[in-house]
């Protein structure tokens, strides 16, 4: 066995490599695997993992607590040690995460895990055997790590094989194809699925291949004959580079709080919620408006008193009441009328007496006596039937000059009706506005009911809002340490194409140079290009897969991934962009695991598959789909980590075609260990479970 040369919790440096694209990835399959006193499995366990043509999938059965996340880890802590993304570590030191994962029956405090797997090295199967051991000595923890290839230990791969597993299984590309629920949970959400979409294309797809090239070609030119200026040129580049680093470390260390963050807001913005909608479901909202009720409430009290005041005084007290009076006034102008056209008569007639008295003394000296009494008796029959209508009695003497406003009050009392019934409509609606307040004041809780709540939901609201202004914070200080980053390569820059004029003094140096710039410049473009078709294919394979396990066809026609920024936008059947909030939780998980199984697919899909709780928040038909047409094409070897609910009876008779073992996890919880037991809950042999 040989030590680790580096302290416990430090990172070994890598070389400076590209993650190599899974379409050239070899096959890799896991054998098996022992835990012996890991976290809760005391002594040694072991499962056989290895699978059968058309049965890929290791169905490894267990209830929570047991220890299936606890396997998980184990996998990943044996291949990448300190830099392993364990679930349990959280922010404890590598060191302090060891000592706490011996099982706490151990006796000595010693653990280790062993992993088998093979792969295809330049043609040939290679068998790996990776056992990672520590053990407790007083306050110091001792690491030892072994690899042996076909059956004899390799030294030189023991000591550097935190750079061998990068070229065999890159740690970003494990992280895409050992997850767990949360991770799926987390992916839904299109702007936390962004960095891995990005990563994912650059490290597994190798498109940061290209980059590395260009550094490479700097590289080169860099190691040209170099004079005591160049000297200090190359002793500023390897300072900068050196600030680089650091920088992108600090951002690292920043982007994950912010995940932790992020996982933080969404459980306290959870808490807030409950806490309002126990607030709100208590009379909540009424209590806050309490105060805007009970001025609406004095308010349309003072104005229904106006309306009131304006009836009583402007209406009731004026010419109004004479609406009851309106036969005897009509009778009244009728009368007037009369005597008024009476008056007109006799005026008329004592007009025509005098006319026709002149009339007679002119003529007759000039017209026979038969004739002149003739016209006499004409215009006294004149006079009689005209004095008819002046012999109407004069009753009320109506005076002339008051006619006027006698034939107007009709309008006068029309126009004071309609302003009465406004009047009035305008009060039945002030009542009614002041009952519906006096209602929602009545239902008002007291301060001393609702205070708790009060309290509660103003805790959680201020909770949110810290966490919130954290990361914020947080987010703007990454923001300086990447703007640095940018500063320091544009030195970088600046130093490398000064030292390249100095190279140029020989021509080879220059030729080597400008072959290096225009290479440097033609990679740049392929490396747009070849990051423009990833991202079409990824596309495609999203899509499609999306569309082989939704129940809902036709939901999303169409999927489409920014090449700047990697966010994922959906396209309903109108052609028209489909939120991602429209989408029930179920629908999102099936999206995340969509982009997982597109990444697989777009990247070779040569990777065995660890996936743990994968059921979560899905519906059965969910489920149903997911076990018929996911599990059994994930990949060629696939480990599912599941409670009984998750893949029960049913859904386990749907998946049996495919599976290759079934194990179940067996918590002890008077001595809370786990033992490995095969069989799952309702095959042959399997142990009982209560």
């Amino acid at each position: 066995m040989t030590q680790p040369s580096t302290p416990i919790g430090c990172v070994r440096p890598r070389k400076f490599l590209s993650f190599p694209s899974l379409a050239k990835t070899p096959l890799m399959l896991l054998h098996k695997i022992t835990l012996t006193d890991f976290g809760a499995y005391q002594g040694e366990q072991f499962l056989n993992l290895k699978t059968r043509p058309g049965r890929p999938i290791i169905l490894i059965g267990g209830l929570n607590g047991c220890g299936k996340t606890t396997l998980l880890d184990a996998i990943q802590l044996v291949l990448y040690g300190a830099r392993a993304r364990t679930s349990g570590r959280g922010n404890r030191s590598y060191e302090n995460y060891l000592r706490e994962s011996i099982n706490r029956q151990a006796d000595p405090k010693h653990a280790h895990i062993v992993l088998e797997f093979s792969t295809i090295v330049e043609g040939e199967e290679r068998l790996y055997k990776v056992r990672r051991s520590w053990e407790v000595n007083g306050k110091t923890v001792r690491e030892f790590l072994t690899v042996l290839i076909n059956g004899e230990l390799d030294l030189v791969i023991s000591d550097n094989w935190a750079d061998h597993i990068e070229d065999l299984l890159p740690l970003e590309a494990a992280s895409l194809f050992f997850f767990d629920g949360e991770k799926i949970e987390s992916l839904a959400d299109p702007d936390r699925a962004a960095p891995v979409i990005e990563s994912a294309v650059y490290a597994l797809l190798g498109v940061n291949t290209v980059e590395q090239l260009r550094t490479d070609l700097l590289a080169l030119q860099r190691r040209q004959k170099i004079s005591e200026e160049d000297k200090q040129i190359l002793k500023k580049i390897h300072d900068l580079e050196k600030q680089i680093e650091e920088a992108r470390q600090v951002s690292a260390d920043i982007k994950q709080k912010q995940a932790g963050l992020s996982e933080q807001i969404l459980q306290a913005q959870d808490i807030f919620d409950k806490a309002d909608e126990s607030f709100a479901s208590a009379g909540g909202s009424l209590y806050e408006q309490r105060a805007e009720l009970e001025a609406e409430e004095n308010q349309l009290r003072e104005q229904l008193k106006n309306v009131s005041d304006s009836l009583a005084s402007n209406t009731a007290a004026g010419p109004l009441p004479l609406l009851l009076l309106s036969e005897q006034i009509t009778s009244v102008k009728q009368q007037v009328d009369k005597e008024h056209a009476a008056m007109q008569a006799a005026q008329v007639l004592d007009t025509l007496s005098q006319r026709d008295h002149q009339l007679l003394s002119s003529i007759s000296n000039v017209i026979p006596a038969d004739g002149l009494a003739a016209i006499e008796r004409f215009l006294n029959e004149d006079r009689r039937e005209r004095a008819v209508d002046a012999e109407i009695p004069r009753v009320l003497n109506f005076p002339s000059d008051a006619l006027t406003q006698l034939a107007s009050i009709k309008e006068v009392l029309q126009g004071e009706a309609a302003r009465a019934r406004e009047l009035v409509a305008e009060a039945m609606r002030l009542r009614e506005r002041l009952n519906l307040v006096e209602r929602k004041l009545a239902g008002v809780p007291d301060k001393q009911t609702i205070a708790e709540r009060i309290v509660a939901r103003d805790n959680a609201r201020d909770h949110v809002t810290l966490l919130v202004g954290a990361l914020q914070r947080l987010d703007e200080e990454r923001d300086t340490v990447l703007r640095r980053i940018d500063l320091l390569n544009a030195d970088r820059e600046r130093a490398y194409k000064g030292r390249a004029q100095k190279v140029a003094e020989t021509e080879h140096a220059a030729r080597i140079i400008t072959y290096a710039d225009r290479m440097r410049s033609t990679l740049e473009k392929f490396g747009e290009a070849l990051l423009q078709r990833h991202i079409s294919r990824l596309e495609v394979a999203v899509l499609d897969s999306f569309n082989r396990l939704m129940r809902k066809n036709g939901l999303v026609s169409d999927l489409r991934i920014d090449i700047e920024k990697f966010m994922i936008t959906l396209v309903g059947p109108d052609d028209n962009e489909l939120d991602p909030a429209r989408l029930s939780a179920g629908e999102r998980q099936l999206l995340a695991v969509s982009l997982l199984w597109g990444l697989a697919r777009v990247a070779g899909n040569h990777l065995p598959s660890v996936i743990d709780t994968p059921l979560g928040r899905l519906d059965s038909r969910h489920r149903e789909h997911l076990v018929q047409r996911y599990f059994p094409h994930a990949s060629h070897q696939v480990l599912l980590l599941s409670t009984d609910e998750e893949i029960d009876e049913y859904l386990f008779s749907k998946l049996r075609p495919s599976i290759a073992h079934t194990y179940t996890l067996v918590h002890d919880d008077t001595t809370f260990t786990t033992t490995v037991e095969p069989g799952y809950w309702w095959t042959a042999g399997a142990p009982h479970v209560a």
